[in-house]
């Protein structure tokens, strides 16, 4: 059997919160799902199931949605980020409202509930996204671009108008350890000033110093400070790694984002999927298979195994 088998949850978690934007209370369950069944969020509430596909992306406005019909369901990059950081590959995401809930505004709540559910080895080898010719999209200054390298690795550069978020890099080379070393613990973040506006149009109705940074002209508001000198930059690197995750698979590529946001996350996602060439899927059924792939998988920490 191969080392490096799809993983799912070993059995159901859950957790309840307020979503970010809508501030309706909702309840999150991880749930075991098959083999090569992919991760799908259910509307508990409306009985519907929405597979995490790009093509079912319907808003990208500070957030990532997803639908199917009328069913829909928001800001699903932070639970995304924090599945497909820890290696897995199945996972049936219950939910009973219109948006996950935001817990503290990054990804290690969820990084936990994984954790206290458990990892199951399956006995399907994972399937990777191995990206072979460059694809990119430009918009002004801003870049999001993918190329082929020899393992999955981020460089995400931020630069917004303000002194306290000027210019920050963050890399980011893949390990389940590192994510949730490195990359969970990362809040998301707003400006004082924009959220008058985002209240008005229906937004950040459920935000608070408890689950976002919040930065005024001058100086963070969150008596606690920051996390990270550069938590904001280490913040998009996880966005990044939820919207990505709407391709299907984990990726063998180097991410390059400029400025990025989750619409242009989602626009490299489709663009490397609609460009015949760009990329191939593979299945790792045996360590056999490493070297003529000439990659490198993900480090990943050992999983007990109820497979």
């Amino acid at each position: 059997m191969a080392n490096w088998n799809q993983r799912t949850i070993a059995k159901r978690v859950s957790v309840t919160g307020v979503g970010l934007h809508s501030g309706k209370p909702a309840t999150l369950t991880l749930a075991p799902a098959p083999a090569d069944s992919g991760i799908t969020f259910v509307r508990m509430d409306l009985g519907v199931e929405i597979p995490a596909r790009a093509d079912l992306v319907t808003d990208t406005i500070l957030s990532t949605s997803l639908a199917v019909g009328n069913a829909r369901v928001a800001t699903v990059e932070h639970v995304l980020a924090a599945l497909t950081g820890l290696g897995i590959d199945n996972c049936r995401v219950e939910v009973d409202g219109p948006e996950i809930p935001i817990l503290d505004g990054s990804a290690a709540p969820f990084v936990w509930l994984v954790q206290e559910g458990g990892i199951e080895k399956q006995r399907a080898g994972k399937r990777f996204l191995v990206i072979d010719q460059p694809v990119e999209i430009r918009e002004g200054g801003k870049l999001a671009r993918l190329d082929p390298a020899a393992e999955m690795t981020i460089r995400f550069t931020v630069d917004f108008d303000h002194p306290l978020v000027t210019d920050q890099t963050f890399e980011f080379r893949f390990s389940d350890r590192r994510f949730a070393r490195e990359l969970a613990p990362a809040r998301t973040f707003c400006f004082l000033r924009d959220i008058e506006y985002m209240k008005s149009k229906g937004l950040a109705q459920g935000g608070s110093l408890d689950n976002a940074i919040v930065v005024d002209d001058f100086s963070i508001l969150n008596p606690e400070g920051l996390r990270f000198p550069d938590e904001f930059a280490r913040h998009k690197v996880l966005d990044a790694i939820g919207d990505l995750t709407l391709i299907g698979m984990p990726i063998i590529g180097a991410l390059t984002a400029v400025k990025s946001g989750h619409a242009m996350n989602q626009a490299l996602v489709r663009k490397v999927l609609a460009t015949p060439g760009s990329h191939r899927v593979v299945r790792v059924s045996a360590e056999a298979e490493l070297e003529p792939l000439r990659i490198r998988l993900p480090a990943l920490g050992a999983v007990e195994s109820h497979a």
